[in-house]
C-alpha cells in the first residue's frame, strides 16, 4: 500500500476539499482524486461522499481513517527510532537559493549540526530551476527553493514566504513619494537570474502597464546584486530579509511604489525514495529555522508557513 496515498486520504478527511488538499500537497486535484480512487478500489469500499463544495467521510471511510492515522503514526515512529542522532554519520546534499543562504540558512545548519553532530552536509547554491533538475537526477537530497518540483519521488514542505520590495541607494536621491512604473523605468533595474519568477514578473509588469521594455540587468549572484544597487547603479526588487544590514546602515532604502510586488514563496523539496532517511527530518529542521526567522523579523520581512503577507508589507 502506498503511504503517500494514505497521507492524501488523511489530509482530505481533515480539509474535506479536493482543491485545498491538492494545494497543500503541491499537486493537482486530479492526482488527489486518483489516489483516493485507488484506495477505494483496494479497500473495496467508498471512502467519501462527494458534495458540491466539500466531501465527507462515509461510515467505511471513518473506520479506514482510524487505521490510516495509526499506520502513518507507526511509520513516523519507525523512522525516528531508526535514526540514532549521535551515531548517524552519513552525508546529506542540500541546495538552497541565495535568498535563503543570506537569511536563515546559517541558523538551519547550526540546528542540524546540533541534532546530528556527525552528519556531513554538502552544500550547493543555485537557482530554483537548476536545483530542481539536480534533485530529480538524485544529485541533491534536499533543496530549499522558491517553487515545488512536480514528481512522484519528490515531497514538499512549505517554508513560508519573504516579502519583496523595491530598494535603491540613497545616493540616487529618490524621494519618499510613491513612484509609478514609468518613474522606475527611468533607472536601470537589477534583478535575479533570467528565467526566475521575479524577472518574469518584472518583464510582464512593465510591458503590460506602460507598454515598454526596461533596462534590466539579470545577475545570478545575490551578493553582486546588493553591491551593484548599494553603489547606485540601479534599483532592484529584493527581499528585505537578505538586506537587513544594508537597511540598518542606510546603504539601501526601501522605496514606495504604487504596484505591489508578489512575495517570494519558499519550499523545501526532498526526495522521498528513502535512499537517505534524513531528507524529511532535515526539511523539518529547515521549517523550524524559517518559522523562527519569520517570528523574529515580523510580517514586513517574512511570514511563516500558513500565513499571508499583509498587502502593505509587500
Amino acid at each position: 500500500m502506498n503511504l503517500r496515498f494514505l497521507e492524501t486520504f488523511v489530509l482530505l478527511a481533515e480539509l474535506r476539499n479536493f482543491r485545498m488538499t491538492a494545494e497543500r500537497l503541491y499537486t493537482t486535484q486530479a492526482a488527489v482524486s486518483s489516489r483516493i480512487a485507488t484506495l477505494e478500489q483496494e479497500f473495496g469500499v467508498r471512502l467519501f461522499d462527494r458534495g458540491v463544495r466539500e466531501v465527507t467521510l462515509t461510515a467505511d471511510g471513518a473506520k479506514a481513517l482510524i487505521h490510516a492515522e495509526r499506520m502513518l503514526k507507526l511509520m513516523r515512529e519507525m523512522r525516528e527510532d531508526m535514526l540514532d542522532k549521535q551515531a548517524y554519520a552519513g552525508v546529506i546534499r542540500i541546495g538552497a537559493i541565495e535568498s535563503i543562504v543570506h537569511s536563515w540558512f546559517p541558523e538551519f545548519l547550526a540546528l542540524l549540526h546540533q541534532r546530528y553532530p556527525r552528519l556531513r552536509v554538502e552544500i550547493a547554491s543555485d537557482t530554483t530551476i537548476h536545483m530542481s533538475e539536480q534533485l530529480l537526477k538524485g544529485q541533491l537530497d534536499l533543496s530549499l527553493q522558491a517553487k515545488p518540483v512536480s514528481s512522484g519521488v519528490i515531497s514538499h514542505l512549505p517554508l513560508g514566504q519573504f516579502s519583496m520590495r523595491w530598494v535603491a541607494s540613497p545616493s540616487l536621491g529618490i524621494g519618499d513619494e510613491a513612484l509609478g512604473l514609468a518613474e522606475l523605468a527611468a533607472f536601470p533595474i537589477v534583478s535575479f537570474a533570467r528565467g526566475t519568477e521575479p524577472v518574469t514578473y518584472i518583464e510582464q509588469l512593465f510591458a503590460s502597464e506602460i507598454g515598454a521594455t526596461v533596462h534590466l540587468n539579470c545577475i545570478a549572484s545575490v551578493a553582486t546584486m546588493i553591491r551593484v544597487v548599494c553603489d547606485g547603479l540601479g534599483v532592484a526588487t529584493l527581499p528585505p530579509a537578505i538586506i537587513q544590514r544594508e537597511l540598518a546602515d542606510r546603504s539601501l532604502r526601501l522605496l514606495r511604489v504604487d504596484r505591489q510586488f508578489p512575495s517570494l514563496p519558499l519550499v523545501a523539496c526532498y526526495r522521498n525514495d528513502l535512499q537517505n532517511p534524513l531528507t524529511e527530518v532535515a526539511a523539518r529542521v529547515a521549517e523550524e529555522a524559517a518559522i523562527a526567522f519569520a517570528l523574529r523579523h515580523g510580517a514586513d520581512t517574512a511570514c511563516p508557513p500558513g500565513s499571508d503577507l499583509a498587502p502593505e508589507s509587500r
